[in-house]
């Protein structure tokens, strides 16, 4: 009998952010019919694939194993087994170590094969009400303050849309460091996608940090930030604007730190939720 030494296919299925009815047929038939699935969490995917009537075989695959379950996976492959390759939620590749293994896989002249369907970043980014034109995915953030202000100050003058992911308990801080290094941009954070308690907070960084002080932040957000108006300079954040002073103390202040007059009362109102009609005239009244 002739040995059959045609490499296996590394197949990328896609599975759902939240809502289960976002899976496709095609993801739940290569699943079934895989020799075995590499699974983020094999608890999380054990559940979907029991509501599927998927019964294939589940491995562990994930940042901490990575480099010893690796090659293992490539030795199957290699065998002429097809595996499927899946992340908790999303698209694999998308932020976790599915990347590296589509590197091994390329490299030992394994065919891979996306089966597309949800992401939460594209998700989030359509619904969002800010430019889709060009973006730019920064996935999470460094985790040390000094190397997440360094890529984050490379991108102040980024005319694209930024999306991100973030926990719930970074969230106001990522939100107050997005501001103070950005200035106070338009921002959506996304929370819940395609589930029940589906939310958009729309608004700019200043008004999102000001609800998430109220509204205890719950579920794993996408933070969608515009990039600066055409023309137009980042502002920079300015904390003693919402410390207590009148919307015309609020723009003198500006205006001492080297920001044009127009831009300072278009932040403040910004900041404050109020016309910037309502701030020139205060302005013009204080001033006369």
């Amino acid at each position: 009998m002739k040995e059959n030494t045609k490499a296996g296919t590394l197949y990328l299925c896609s599975t759902p952010i939240g809502n289960l009815e976002d899976m496709t047929l095609r993801a739940v038939r290569i699943l079934k019919e895989a020799a075995v699935i590499a699974a983020e969490d094999t608890r999380h995917t054990r559940k979907l694939l029991s509501h599927f009537d998927i019964h294939t075989p589940l491995v562990s695959y994930h940042e901490h194993n990575k480099a010893e379950r690796g090659p293992e996976l490539i030795a199957q492959l290699a065998a002429g087994e097809n595996i499927a390759v899946v992340s908790d939620a999303g698209m694999p590749g998308i932020s976790d170590p599915g990347t590296d293994l589509v590197m091994l896989a390329l490299e030992a002249g394994v065919p891979v094969v996306p089966v597309p369907g949800a992401n939460a970043a594209v998700t989030a980014l359509v619904a969002s009400g800010l430019s889709t034109a060009q973006f730019t995915f920064l996935g999470f953030l460094p985790k040390t303050a000094k190397k997440r202000r360094e890529l984050l100050n490379q991108f102040v003058n980024h005319p694209y849309t930024l999306v991100l992911y973030e926990s719930p308990h970074r969230l106001i801080a990522t939100l107050g460091e997005l501001a103070e290094i950005f200035g106070d941009r338009q921002a959506v954070a996304a929370r819940e996608l395609t589930k029940k308690f589906e939310e958009f907070v729309r608004g700019t960084l200043n008004t999102l940090i000001a609800h998430f002080r109220q509204t205890q932040p719950r579920g794993e957000f996408t933070l969608i930030v515009a990039g600066p108006l055409t023309g137009e300079a980042t502002i920079p954040a300015a904390p003693a604007v919402s410390q207590g002073l009148s919307p015309a103390q609020a723009v003198a202040y500006l205006i001492g730190t080297g920001v044009n007059k127009k831009d300072a009362i278009r932040q403040v109102a910004s900041e404050r939720g109020i016309p910037k009609r309502e701030v020139y005239q205060s302005v013009i009244y204080e001033t006369d």
